[in-house]
C-alpha cells in the first residue's frame, strides 16, 4: 500500500483542485522533526485540529544536509517512525524537496500548515499567491518560544563531545589490545 494519496480516485479523475478527498479536509505540514520536542507536538496538534486527515512530510537526511548543512541526530527512518506513532498524524511521507507546490501536486491537500517564521519570505509570498489560486488555505502557526531542535542540539553538544571522546578512547584501547 502506498504512503501517498492516489492521484485518481475511483470513478473520478482529479481536477487539480483541493477537496477531492471524498469530503475529508486533508492537511499537510513538513519539517525535519529532529530531536522531537513540545514545539513539534503543539504544531502537529494545532494542525490536526483544523483538518480531518494530517499528512506530515519528514525531511530526508539528504535534503537536511543539502539545505541546513548538517546531519540530523536522529535518522530519517526513526524520525518518520516516531511521527507515525503520534495519534494526531495520519500519514508520513518523505520530504525530498523544499517545494511545497510539488508536495501539493502529489498529495492534493486542502490546507497547509507552516511556522510563522516563514511568513513574508519571498518563497512563502509566492506560495500564498499560488495556493490562493488553487483554493488551498495556508495557516501560519506561532513559534513555540524557548524550544527548538537547534537549542537542544546546542545543549547536548558539550556532553556529546565528551561522550565521543570516551568512545574514541575506548575504541583505540580495543584496537591496541
Amino acid at each position: 500500500m502506498s504512503d501517498r494519496l492516489p492521484r485518481e480516485l475511483p470513478g473520478q479523475l482529479r481536477d487539480g483542485l483541493p477537496g477531492d478527498h471524498q469530503g475529508e479536509v486533508v492537511g499537510y505540514t513538513a519539517g525535519v522533526f529532529d530531536l522531537l520536542h513540545v514545539g513539534h507536538v503543539r504544531l502537529l496538534e494545532q494542525a490536526r485540529a483544523q483538518c480531518d486527515r494530517l499528512v506530515v512530510g519528514v525531511t530526508t537526511d539528504e535534503l537536511c544536509e543539502q539545505r541546513k548543512h548538517k546531519t540530523p541526530i536522529i535518522g530519517y527512518a526513526d524520525r518518520a517512525a516516531m511521527l507515525r506513532s503520534l495519534r494526531v498524524v495520519d500519514e508520513v511521507v518523505p520530504q525530498t524537496a523544499m517545494d511545497r507546490l510539488a508536495a501539493w501536486d502529489e498529495l492534493r491537500f486542502d490546507v497547509t500548515f507552516v511556522g510563522d517564521d516563514w511568513k513574508g519570505t519571498e518563497s512563502w509570498k509566492e506560495y500564498d499567491a499560488r495556493f490562493a489560486q488553487l483554493g488551498v488555505r495556508v495557516v501560519y502557526f506561532s513559534y513555540t518560544g524557548g524550544v527548538s531542535s537547534t537549542l537542544l542540539r546546542a545543549r547536548l553538544a558539550p556532553d556529546a563531545l565528551a561522550a565521543a571522546s570516551l568512545v574514541a578512547d575506548a575504541s583505540s584501547q580495543l584496537v591496541a589490545a
